[in-house]
Formats: C-alpha cells, sequence, structure tokens
C-alpha cells in the first residue's frame, strides 16, 4: 500500500534475502487462498515486514531450513492479510472520494462484503482505523498545516495494527507502529509535495516550505523530520524481544525504508541535471 517499507537488498545476505522472500510468498499465497483471484490485487511488499515482525517475536525459535523454504505461511500472515484489506478498501474509497476515480469506486465495490466481514472479526482495530481516517479528513478539509499533529493519526492507526492483540508487548508495538505510520505519512507528503503544489492539492508540509529560506533547506527539514521518526522506530525495534528474523527488521529499519527514496531523489537530480543541459544546448 505504501511502498516504502521494503528492505534493502544490497546489504542483505543470500540467506536472509531467502527468507524475507519466502515470507512474501506465503502473504500472496494466503491472500489468493482468503480472498481467491482478488487478492493479488491487494499484494505488496509493505506488510511483509509486519509478519517478520509478529513471527520473530511470537514463534519459537525454527531451523533455518524451515525458515528458508521457498513458501512461509507464518500464522500471522492470515493477520496480516486482512490488514492488508483493511487498508487498500479505504485506500480505495478515498481514491474514489477524492478523484472521482471509476476504477477505485469499482475496487472498494469488489472488496465490500469482505470488508464487511472483518468488520465484525476485528473490532478494535477498525475502530481505531475508520476514527483516524475521519480525523485526517477532517484535517484535509481545514488546511491543517501541522504536519507532525496530522502524521500522529496515520501512526496512531498503523500502531494499532502492529498491535495485533492486547499483551504486554501491545504498547511497544503500538509505539513501534506510530512511528511507522509517521514516517510513511511525511515521505508520501514530500515525495507528492510539486505534483500536489501544482494541482493545488492538500499538503501539510505547506508551511515548512513557507518556513524554509530555498530548496536545499526545505530538503533537510523533511529529512530531518523523517530520521527522527525512524530514529524512535528503531529505538522500539531494539527493545522489543525478537527471537529471530532480527537482522532482516533492522535491514528494513535502518535502510529498507529509505531505497525507494534515495531511487526517487536520484531520478530528480537526473531530470534536474537533464533540464539545465537542455536550457545550455538552447541557449
Amino acid at each position: 500500500m505504501f511502498g516504502y517499507i521494503n528492505v534493502n537488498s544490497d546489504s542483505l545476505s543470500q540467506e536472509n534475502k531467502a527468507i524475507y522472500l519466502s515470507y512474501y510468498k506465503g502473504l500472496c499465497q494466503t491472500l489468493k487462498e482468503k480472498y481467491k483471484w482478488k487478492g493479488h490485487i491487494l499484494l505488496n511488499y509493505d506488510m511483509t515486514f509486519l509478519v517478520l515482525l509478529l513471527d520473530g517475536l511470537y514463534q519459537p525459535k525454527v531451523d533455518e531450513n524451515i525458515a528458508l523454504k521457498k513458501v512461509n505461511c507464518s500464522k500471522f500472515s492470515e493477520y496480516v492479510a486482512d490488514m492488508n484489506l483493511i487498508l487498500n478498501y479505504h485506500s480505495f474509497l478515498d481514491d474514489w472520494k477524492d478523484d472521482k476515480n471509476l476504477s477505485r469506486k469499482i475496487l472498494s465495490n469488489m472488496f465490500k462484503k469482505d470488508y464487511m466481514r472483518l468488520v465484525k472479526k476485528y473490532p478494535r482495530q477498525i475502530k481505531v482505523i475508520e476514527k483516524s481516517l475521519l480525523q485526517l479528513s477532517e484535517y484535509e478539509k481545514n488546511s491543517v498545516q501541522n504536519v507532525d499533529l496530522v502524521s500522529q493519526v496515520t501512526g496512531e492507526m498503523l500502531g494499532e495494527i502492529f498491535a495485533w492483540q492486547e499483551d504486554e508487548l501491545y504498547d511497544e508495538l503500538k509505539t513501534l507502529g506510530l512511528y511507522m505510520g509517521k514516517f510513511v505519512y511525511i515521505m508520501d507528503a514530500y515525495e507528492d509535495y510539486e505534483s500536489d503544489m501544482k494541482k493545488h492539492n492538500y499538503n501539510p508540509l505547506k508551511q515548512v516550505k513557507k518556513e524554509s529560506d530555498d530548496i536545499a533547506c526545505f530538503d533537510s527539514l523533511c529529512v530531518a523530520l523523517m530520521q527522527s521518526m525512524m530514529s524512535e522506530c528503531a529505538k522500539s525495534l531494539e527493545r522489543l524481544p525478537i527471537k529471530q528474523h532480527k537482522e532482516i527488521l533492522r535491514n528494513i529499519i535502518y535502510s529498507g525504508v529509505w531505497t525507494k527514496f534515495t531511487c526517487d531523489m536520484h531520478k530528480k537530480k537526473n531530470k534536474k541535471c537533464e533540464r539545465v543541459l537542455e536550457s545550455i544546448r538552447v541557449n
């Protein structure tokens, strides 16, 4: 759904790459088993992190040969598959409301029955998700420019999803999800900033931009905000009693979440260079 919570494959061992891929395939298989042909629409790498995290916390350490199997359907794959559907359902609805995108309306209708069934299955998570989305909509309607306040809403939503059950790990998992959600929201707002300004769309970083002296200052402020969120995620991860997959989880927290950002920044830099070269050629 987000496109940011992924591994940095360049700094991951072949063994851990295979383990990560086995969990991704396990989530893929679970989505297909639960939602048939519709499952592939919901598939992404982001939620693999949560399967690995919950499995690493709650499952006893398994033999490497088991962890390395091609498809690893953890007991948490079903929970994460359901959360994936819930988030995507609301994303489809939002796209329809905001842009009147007919294809998104069709998709939301397609998953409506599944969503209503999950409302009864996960009342705690659904209550927080729906409340958070209403609050976010209110902030957008009123063009609230406090990015910390606005991103907090996404953080609370993801925090409730990360805390799959109310036990001794509930608070810490909520904390990790909170800062991960805030990071994702700020990253998304930052990457969409130029497009949002052109289309006159809401973006809570508008005030940050006004307070910045130049583009470099704006970029630095946004990156500093995101680094602060990920620093809190890292602290939370290290406090959790993780039995397995810690290297993969650390890889995602410390570097994986930045891979898409780095790639996008590289593309922007190349485009800027191309524009400069083109202006030189014209002149």
